[in-house]
Parts: structure tokens; sequence; C-alpha cells
């Protein structure tokens, strides 16, 4: 399929820059994917499209206060080291900015006032692009969230609120560079109460790289090279996905990345020659490049709460392949019209 057929025009000021207060006061657009009927209500009320015997799930991953800044040991030159991959206990692979910063380079890393923080790193390696390899001297839980800053996406400019809302309220487990967005939406009554309805809870774990958000530049979307991300389906979670598909409940995906979770564990099962009746997923980590478009047969996911993405994005290609994709252009264009807020901090969609 042709990429121009993933992009659209949004007006910059529909670009949310601030979280909604409180976190489940954010608007949800309901689409069902037979009719094509799109409902309007706030995200709080997403309990009235659920049911009991409903599974929900939750990718648990951790935001890391990946974004660095540095300055060249010698020279002073300014440094901006954004971590991706921990290859090791010193070693990172990270996105490095600025002028010549070549193998061998040394630096120091820099405090939040912008002092000298006795940190040291050098560059070890250069990798495609502008990243590199970096080894620290010292692992990185001994200053990390000391010396990070959050790594907020380029498009919200001048955030200053507290950090934390940029992370799920179920957040445990630290390694990503970008939020699970659609999960921002939840706050702990919100889950209690679904919980109470007789809808149960799952977590996964994927960690977010930042390859996530990479528009597609090929004219072709099959062309894209799909990036790689660390990923954790538990035997708990595996269970209750089990449990909830053979008793006819529907498993009901919060975000992308729980997508691509479970349906990497539904796509092993197939390659293991799983038969007819058995399990539609099994327990599993390791690393997914799963690369969902239009086509695509849905095995473990039955509906979806998903934030408005970037146009050209692997995220609204897989969107659309689950939803069907004048259905989500159809529901893009109305979200524009009612004025919804887009991207990270935006609003909620779910689809049934």
């Amino acid at each position: 399929m042709r990429t121009a057929e993933f992009d659209y025009c949004l007006p910059p000021e529909y670009i949310a820059q601030e979280p909604a207060v409180p976190r489940d006061s954010s608007r949800l657009m309901v689409l069902d994917r037979e009719t094509g009927r799109v409902e309007h209500c706030v995200f709080r009320g997403v309990g009235s499209y659920l049911r009991a015997g409903d599974l929900l799930v939750l990718n648990d991953t951790r935001v890391i206060h990946a974004r660095l800044y540095a300055k060249k040991t010698g020279t002073g030159g300014r440094v901006e080291i954004l971590l991706l991959e921990q290859k090791g206990s010193l070693s990172w692979l990270a996105l490095v900015g600025g002028s010549r910063v070549r193998t061998g380079t040394s630096l120091e890393l820099l405090d939040k006032e912008g002092q000298a923080s006795g940190v040291q790193a050098k560059i070890r390696r250069e990798s495609a692009g502008a990243q590199r390899i970096v080894e620290f001297d010292r692992p990185s839980d001994q200053w990390l969230w000391e010396l990070g800053h959050l790594p907020l996406p380029p498009y919200i400019r001048g955030y200053s609120g507290d950090p934390e809302r940029y992370q799920t309220v179920f957040s445990r487990h630290e390694g990503s560079a970008a939020a699970t967005t659609a999960g921002l939406h939840y706050t702990p009554d919100l889950l209690e109460n679904l919980r109470a309805m007789g809808v149960s809870i799952g977590y996964v774990t994927l960690r977010i790289g930042l390859d996530t958000f990479k528009p597609i530049t090929e004219q072709d979307i099959s062309q894209h090279p799909i990036h790689t991300e660390w990923a954790r389906l538990n035997t708990e979670t595996a269970r209750q996905v089990n449990e909830t598909k053979l008793a006819g409940g529907r498993v009901v995906a919060v975000g992308t990345t729980v997508v691509r979770v479970l349906e990497t564990a539904a796509l092993r099962m197939v390659c293991g020659d799983s038969g007819p009746g058995e399990r539609p997923c099994c327990a599993f980590e390791g690393p997914t490049d799963l690369y969902i478009t239009p086509g695509f047969r849905f095995r473990a996911v039955d509906a979806m709460v998903t934030n408005f993405h970037l146009p050209r994005s692997t995220l609204l290609v897989l969107v659309a392949a689950f939803a069907g994709l004048h259905q989500v252009k159809d529901a893009y264009r109305i979200a524009i019209d009612h004025r919804y807020r887009f991207y990270s901090f935006g609003d909620a969609m779910l689809i049934l």
C-alpha cells in the first residue's frame, strides 16, 4: 500500500501540549468496526463499552530519564545523548547530537543545573546515522535518575509539569524511551471500578524505543524497516488471555504496544504448529519485530484502546490494519472536526 494513504493534515493547535486533568477526563471516541458508528464520551465512561468477562491488557513499562546533556572533555562542546537500549553493565546504544562526536570522544555528563557531574563517558563505536555506543564509567542505575531528563516527544514543547504525568499509574518495569500513551488515561479508581464490574486486568511489558515514532519515508509501507523492541508476556497474563478467549470474552489491548506483544505471542503459537482448539498464545520473553499492516490476521486482540497517531507512522498503519483504513481516516476527520486533542498527551479512541 502507498504510504501517502496514511497521511493527513493536522492543524498544530490540535497537538496536546498538556495532559488532561484528571487523567480520565480526556475525551474518548468509540468506533464500532462492524457498523462504522462513532460515539463520543469522557474516558472515565469507558466501562460502558466493556462487559464482565472482558480482559483489559496494559503495558506496565516505565519511561527512563533517557535524555542526557554532556560536554566534550577538553573543548567543552555541548552534546545531547538520548539513551535507546542498554547493551551491557556500562554501555548503551544512544542517539548523540553534537558536532564531530566520533569514536574515542570523551564526555562528561552535566547535572540538571548544567554543571559538571563527574560522570564520564566515551564514544566506543559509531552506528547508523547519529547512533553511537556510549560507555560510561559507572553503571547507569547509580546516576540516571539524578542526571537524566524525561524524553518528551519533540512535538511537546515547554512542558514543565509533573514528569509522572508522562508515566502510567501502573508503570513498574523501567526501560522505555517513550510512554505507552494509551495507558495515560487510567486512574487507580477507574481500574478498580472496571475490576468491580467483572473486567479482568492483565499486564505485559514492552520497552518502547524511539523508532516506534519514526515516520515511514518509503513510498510503499512494505519497504519500511520495522524496529525491534524487547517484550515479555508472563505466564499469568497468557493464562488470562487464553481463558478469556475460551469463555467468549474480549481481549482489549491498551495501546499498540500491547497489540504487538499479544499478536507476537499468537504468531509464535502458530509457528509452533498449535492445532485447532489449542490455547491462542503462550508466555514468551524476547525481541519482537512484528510489523502489522492491513491484511494482517488478528488472533489474540478483539478490541483496542489507542491515542490518535502521527501521519505516516507504523502506529497509524497498525490501527488501520485493525479497524480498516477508510474507517480510521473517517474517524480522524471526525476527531479533527470535533476538536479532539492528538498525540501523546491527547485524547483516546476505543475500537470495538
